[in-house]
């Protein structure tokens, strides 16, 4: 399937509401983005050193996920029937904890300490320390593995849930993501969603200079997974599609979605450099940063 085209959509699926967000939502959303950015940037003046890039492409990823389309409930991370989320790509934890402080699942305060001697919030996300952490990661290549298993443990229990997981374009070049898309397809997790952020850069450069991915949706048809193409910036388009592939209630096949996004999206300067992967802004970079987030709608 190429780009998401909403025209195609029909108004419901399985029963479920309207699948486009109306403007209220889209706009709320928009804020959430914002919000993952802005916090993101705070959090590293403590750490002084983070990831800013790898969380600006994937911050409308985290919007719509945690504001609009997993099933979670405020303040009980351990709920047995709820969404899980999973991050292959965990150096851009800095992102989500902001949003697990909202969901009353950590407490507010602790993101003042982030990465401080004793704090439980780290560069990468430590399930053992942080609710709503659904995996530790880091180690690039086992999430999908463990999504798999957490989506057929589900199956086992009886319980009803999705499992997203979220993996950087550099982490298609593991094979071990690959062992578990064919393991998923052959047991149709049809409650498993891969989300790929395919922003283009990993630590060591362009990924296709890297080593090439491509024809990426191609690849994850062929390991029999359902395939969709969004650009991953586009809440409208994005938060559609998430919704209409968790109401899904007829597929029998794991999904994977191919979110293009832009490394660093939201601040222009890092747009252009992929150095911004791992970086530090003095006080002038960042109130350019800041202030250009602050005025743009993306």
């Amino acid at each position: 399937m190429s780009a998401l085209d909403l025209s195609s959509l029909p108004p419901t699926v399985g029963g479920a509401s309207n699948l486009r967000p109306n403007p209220s939502t889209l706009a709320m959303l928009r804020e959430k983005a914002r919000f993952v950015r802005l916090e993101t940037i705070r959090l590293i003046e403590v750490a002084k050193v983070g990831h800013y890039s790898s969380v600006f492409s994937a911050a409308e990823i985290f919007a719509a996920l945690y504001y609009d389309v997993m099933d979670i409930t405020k303040g009980d991370p351990k709920r047995a029937d709820r969404d899980r989320f999973l991050m292959g790509k965990g150096h851009a934890a800095v992102g989500l904890f902001p949003i697990l402080a909202e969901f009353g699942f950590i407490d507010k305060q602790t993101l003042d300490n982030y990465t401080r001697l004793g704090n439980p919030l780290g560069d990468h996300p430590d399930m053992r320390k942080v609710p709503g952490v659904d995996f530790s990661s880091g180690s690039i290549g086992h999430a999908l593995s463990a999504g798999l298993g957490m989506a057929l443990g589900g199956r086992i229990q009886g319980l009803d849930f999705s499992v997203f997981v979220m993996l950087g374009d550099g982490e298609m070049q593991e094979g071990q993501v690959w062992e578990a898309a064919i393991s998923a397809a052959h047991h149709k997790a049809a409650n498993l969603v891969a989300i790929v952020d395919r922003n283009g850069f990993q630590l060591d450069g362009a990924v296709d200079d890297v080593m090439g991915i491509e024809p990426l949706d191609e690849k994850w048809r062929a390991f029999g997974w359902e395939v969709h193409t969004v650009d991953g910036h586009d809440l409208d388009a994005l938060t559609t599609l998430l919704r209409q592939v968790k109401a899904d209630a007829a597929r029998r096949k794991p999904c994977c979605i191919i979110a293009r996004t832009v490394k660093g999206k939201g601040v222009s300067y890092m747009e252009t450099e992929p150095g911004w992967h791992l970086g530090y802004l003095d006080p002038s970079d960042a109130a350019r940063a800041v202030a250009e987030i602050m005025s743009k709608t993306i």
